[in-house]
């Protein structure tokens, strides 16, 4: 019995078993060591909506080269000071001031 197509025939350069021309490689990208990447350094939710904003904010220096870096960090601490004063600030009427009286001795 007979498998073969009629009309299929294999061409003459390419073979059963044989490799046929080798294809072109692309070229891998080149790697720069000193191109700015990403750290992957997880950040887990604080639960204050304020904090989570300026952690998410660290991710903007992922793509910047080291040098600017710092703006970034700048950035946080002002957000992440101005956050915690925001704690602090007292939600109501205000604590009487004053020393109080003393009492019976």
């Amino acid at each position: 019995m007979n498998d073969s197509v009629p009309g299929a025939e294999l061409p003459e350069a390419v073979t059963a078993g044989e490799p046929g021309p080798p294809a072109e490689a692309e070229p891998e990208p080149a790697y720069d060591p000193a191109a700015p990447a990403p750290l992957n350094v997880p950040r887990v939710p604080s639960g204050n909506a304020d904090v989570d904003a300026q952690l998410d904010r660290l991710a903007d220096a992922d793509h910047l080269a080291t040098d600017g870096h710092v703006e970034v960090y700048e950035d946080v601490h002002r957000g992440l000071r101005d956050a915690l004063t925001a704690l602090d600030v007292r939600q109501g009427a205000p604590a009487p001031s004053g020393h109080p009286t003393a009492g019976p001795r």
